[in-house]
């Protein structure tokens, strides 16, 4: 540290900044040998790695552009302070910044800001292994609009035609018309389709034999090889053979069943990564974003955890990937409390076996409905209801009567299941038939659908712990994850990514995960309180009474 930095810094700001109180708790927090997988061992020597991933944080911490990070680290005296840098250093280029987050992706350095921040908190004994975390997710919205399917082959059209008329013109222009540039010409809008069914999927056909069009020329033997090897036309072949059929009666729009799954469908000719996903009604293109934290009252808050998906990869499938996480830094929770997604009795058992992890969260209730016409409000009977003899295959009923078939099955994604049915003659004349079963006639009467049995034992006793209060009670701690997803939207923009592809939006989660973890540190050493759940105006006044 610059003796004159320091001086003139700790005159001008006697209180501190979260920049100057990050230097003098944490040091210089990144060394250069953290990354120098990254660089090349000859050439001219690099700006320090170590301070462009401290810039890069300190970015997401304040809101900032490449520009403007650049600029604070020429114009203020406490980023200097922080860096390490004599008062009347120049600084860099801000497009180093973008050449830094590139060089981490292509050598698979991205999680290192995050290891390197939690190591070193960990050796001023801010965080340890065991204790409880949490775990929710959130989406992130591509760096791209959201396109219906019309839109999305129109803009696919469009792109590919962009590229070559900039790559090559004199080979483009004999293929095309007036009309392809009336069509393709500017971008393309929903509110400039044509209206009636028919007539948008004629103009829908028609953009499918128009991209045939080009696609056949560019593949033809007297077209430059180069051109199949365009990026935007190679993502036209994809798309055409995502959205169409092509055989003897023409081009065909793909409907229904026909269409790959949407996991496998691109949504954006801009961005190939992400993918148009639903959740509580609610649809966006993009990502999302799994972030897990500590909740001890002993220790602040600390996100341990960052995981990026596509927006269609459903919470239960990252409930494995995020133990093997933190297990792999040494931090992985003794109890993990997260919402119902992503808890199943497969996810518990295995937590518990592999990890040592205490899964904490509610599974789906033991619902059976069936339709009744008299007025009655007794409860249906459910699987609770019936006892199981896993060692005789069968199961025995309320009213004592035995099943008359056990089938061992596999649902489609390969979980294994049991079938187990009962027949329809002794159902047909129980007293409690009206609460248990819809069957009116055929062969069996009440199904049951069973997990192996040491899930379904897991499950059974999970139902009936989450009824109680003192589960509840201890269930509560997870509402506050939902807080750190706020504070890390409005601190950090976590919500819309700035880049293109999972990997860089993956990259810009890391930094905003550490960037809450550099402000919550600092307000934990400043003795700053937790903020108070938000109530309105309505609210003080119903609990005043």
């Amino acid at each position: 540290m610059p003796q004159l930095t320091a001086r003139v810094v700790r005159a001008a700001f006697p209180k501190g900044t979260l920049a100057i109180r990050i230097r003098e708790t944490l040091g210089a927090v990144f060394d250069d040998a953290a990354f120098v997988e990254a660089f090349p061992a000859r050439g001219r020597p690099a700006i320090s790695p170590g301070s462009l991933a401290l810039v890069s944080v300190l970015q997401y911490a304040e809101g900032l552009s490449d520009r403007q990070a650049a600029d604070q680290v020429r114009a203020r005296m406490d980023w200097k302070f922080l860096l390490g840098l004599e008062l009347e250093d120049p600084g860099f280029d801000f497009t180093v910044l973008g050449d830094f987050r590139s060089r981490l992706i292509e050598h698979g350095l991205e999680e290192q800001v995050l290891e390197v921040v939690l190591a070193q908190l960990s050796d001023n004994g801010l965080l340890r292994a065991g204790g409880r975390q949490r775990t929710d997710s959130t989406h992130v919205l591509a760096a791209v609009r959201t396109l219906n399917r019309m839109e999305f082959v129109g803009e696919t059209l469009r792109a590919a035609l962009e590229a070559l008329a900039a790559a090559a013109p004199d080979w483009l222009t004999p293929l095309i018309n007036a009309t392809w540039v009336e069509r393709y010409g500017a971008k393309i809008d929903n509110y400039r389709f044509p209206k009636g069914e028919n007539v948008r999927r004629e103009w829908a056909e028609q953009v499918g034999r128009d991209g045939f069009v080009l696609l056949d020329a560019v593949g033809q033997a007297a077209a430059p090889l180069w051109l199949r090897e365009i990026p935007a036309v190679r993502i036209l072949r994809r798309a055409w053979q995502e959205q169409y059929h092509r055989d003897g009666s023409g081009v065909r729009w793909r409907e229904g069943k026909d269409l790959p799954p949407g996991r496998q469908r691109l949504a954006s000719p801009y961005d190939l990564d992400a993918r148009y996903g639903i959740k509580r009604g609610s649809g966006w293109t993009g990502y999302k974003a799994h972030l897990t934290e500590t909740c001890e009252p002993d220790a602040p808050h600390l996100i341990t955890n960052v995981e990026t998906t596509d927006a269609t990869v459903d919470d239960t499938e990252m409930t494995q990937t995020i133990h093997q996480s933190l297990e792999k830094r040494q931090l992985a929770p003794g109890e993990h409390v997260v919402d119902a997604g992503y808890v199943t009795a497969a996810h518990i058992l295995t937590a518990q076996n592999d990890h040592g992890i205490t899964l904490l969260g509610p599974v789906g209730a033991d619902t059976h409905h069936t339709k009744r016409g008299d007025g009655e409000h007794t409860p249906d009977l459910t699987q609770a209801a019936f006892h199981v003899d896993w060692e005789a295959r069968t199961v025995i009923c309320p009213q004592g009567a035995v099943s008359a078939s056990w089938s061992d099955q596999r649902k489609p994604s390969g979980t294994p299941i049991t079938r187990v049915h009962f027949a329809h003659a002794d159902c047909t004349a129980c007293p409690l038939r009206s609460r248990c079963t819809k069957a009116a006639n055929g062969t069996w009467g009440r199904s049951l659908t069973l997990l192996p049995q040491e899930q379904q034992e897991v499950l059974a006793r999970q139902r009936a712990e989450q009824q109680t209060t003192e589960w509840k009670t201890r269930y509560n701690v997870r509402a506050g994850i939902e807080g750190t997803i706020s504070q890390t939207v409005r601190r950090t923009r976590l919500r819309r990514t700035p880049y293109l592809g999972q990997a860089k939006t993956h990259l810009a989660n890391i930094l905003s995960a550490t960037a809450i973890n550099l402000i919550r540190t600092d307000a934990w050493l400043n003795s700053t309180p937790l903020g108070t759940t938000r109530l309105s105006h309505l609210a003080r006044l119903d609990l005043a009474a």
